[in-house]
């Protein structure tokens, strides 16, 4: 059970500055630390500091996306055909929907079983539960060509 002084449950300090600083203002309204800070000799300068030699840009975070390979399979179905920013999001989306079905499926397939470890056969289960008819073979045919490939590399 949370307590007064423990932070709330959905707190995430590496994601949410804000929610840090909430958090230490709310729970901690004086300084943990009991040093004191003492004052800049020098004034802030106004213009903006041009990353030295030794210090780095920070980098941009990295979201992971399925766009390339979304891209590499439209070229190979339809090679004169591009695709909107918007229509890749939506994609994306309905690959990561996909994959959390089956992925989900195969993991109740598996505790019903008493197996601790999703295999091939747990998700071609889940792959013939969750998509129709044609689909289903189709995916389940592509699937076991991934599988033979990867095995035989």
């Amino acid at each position: 059970l949370p307590t007064l002084l423990s932070p709330p449950l959905f707190f995430q300090p590496s994601r949410h500055r804000q929610q840090l600083l909430y958090y230490q203002h709310f729970y901690h309204p004086h300084p943990i630390s009991t040093m004191a800070k003492t004052p800049s000799k020098k004034a802030p300068s106004k213009a903006a500091k041009k990353p030295t030699d030794g210090a780095k840009k920070r980098s941009k975070k990295r979201v992971e996306s399925y766009s390339t390979y979304i891209y590499k399979v439209l070229k190979q179905v339809h090679p004169d055909t591009g695709i909107s920013k918007k229509g890749m999001s939506i994609m994306n989306s309905f690959i990561n929907d996909i994959f959390e079905r089956i992925a989900g499926e195969a993991g109740k397939l598996a505790t019903y079983n008493k197996k601790a470890t999703l295999s091939s056969r747990e998700i071609q289960t889940a792959v013939r539960l969750m998509l129709p008819g044609e689909l289903a073979k189709h995916a389940v045919s592509e699937g076991t060509k991934a599988v033979t490939k990867f095995s035989s590399a």
